[in-house]
């Protein structure tokens, strides 16, 4: 097959290590920056133009589309799907992903377990954000977030009340949301491939840190999963439409909580943790979904 993985920096550990999990299976495996591609729309003639060449012959393509250039990545992505090109992460469910808000009500919807949380336009009734979600501590998320950046513990009512009067101020978008102590600034990342669980890391912030987040120096060890959260994440990544997810959770005294589905998961912290040959896992998917004459 020849495979296009859509990724800004072919160094990326992920990125390497799906061009050399692709080729160990005999696929030719291009890297191609989607910020630097050309979308040609034509009437029933859609194409993609990357350093003065068309793309053809696509088979298949791996989307690693990174925050900050979501809507440009989703379009490229989109126009391979009109060319009849199977995508690992289809471009509506990149685009869902990618909208804590819209995620967090669909996953609700869904009758999934969930941090309690509270959503307001600029509202000036703060005392009434910081009651609805149980009172502090409570964390208060940008909306447009990654990797624990823009993630704030405020641990008084002071506090809370600061946060959420200076990010009205800027006129940040954020999200108020029920501080779990039983988690003990621990979740775990759930890695689902093709409506399976492949791997599960349990993620601990370092001293005196609330966040998990490997970027933030936590650490990654490999956990067994509970009927309950292995459940919790298959249906997360299904309602979600995503074929490649890695799910994040908390463990609670009510149950698995979901606090976020990623639509592009990092394969470092989740291969070292588990041993376990990811990038293989999301080539052997493409295959399974590809007919190639």
């Amino acid at each position: 097959m020849k495979i296009v993985i859509l990724s800004r920096n072919p160094k990326l550990y992920s990125t390497t290590r799906l061009v050399e999990a692709g080729k160990q299976r005999n696929h030719e495996i291009i890297v191609v920056d989607h910020s630097k591609c050309d979308i040609i729309i034509e009437r029933k003639k859609p194409a993609i133009r990357y350093k003065h060449e068309l793309l053809t012959n696509v088979d298949a393509v791996i989307p690693r589309i990174g925050a900050s250039v979501t809507f440009y990545g989703t379009a490229v992505v989109r126009q391979f799907e009109m060319m009849k090109v199977f995508t690992a992460v289809e471009s509506q469910a990149l685009m869902r992903s990618r909208d804590k808000l819209r995620s967090l009500q669909v996953l609700s919807r869904a009758g999934l377990g969930l941090p309690k949380t509270v959503f307001t336009n600029y509202s000036k009734n703060i005392r009434d954000v910081i009651d609805s979600v149980g009172g502090t501590p409570l964390v208060i998320k940008l909306l447009e977030g990654t990797q624990g950046l823009g993630v704030v513990l405020a641990e008084t009512d002071n506090a809370a009340e600061s946060v959420l009067e200076a990010f009205n101020g800027l006129k940040a978008r954020v999200i108020a949301q029920e501080f779990i102590k039983e988690a003990k600034g621990a979740d775990i990342r759930v890695f689902v491939v093709d409506g399976e669980v492949v791997g599960a890391m349990k993620r601990q912030g370092k001293e005196g840190e609330f966040r998990s987040n490997l970027h933030r120096g936590g650490s990654a060890e490999i956990i067994k999963l509970s009927i309950d959260e292995k459940n919790a994440a298959l249906k997360a990544a299904r309602v979600m439409g995503l074929g490649v997810a890695g799910v994040d959770l908390l463990q609670s005294a009510r149950g698995p909580l979901i606090l976020e589905v990623n639509s592009s998961p990092g394969l470092e912290g989740i291969e070292s943790a588990t041993g376990v040959d990811i990038a293989g896992k999301i080539i052997h998917y493409i295959e399974r979904h590809v007919d190639v004459d």
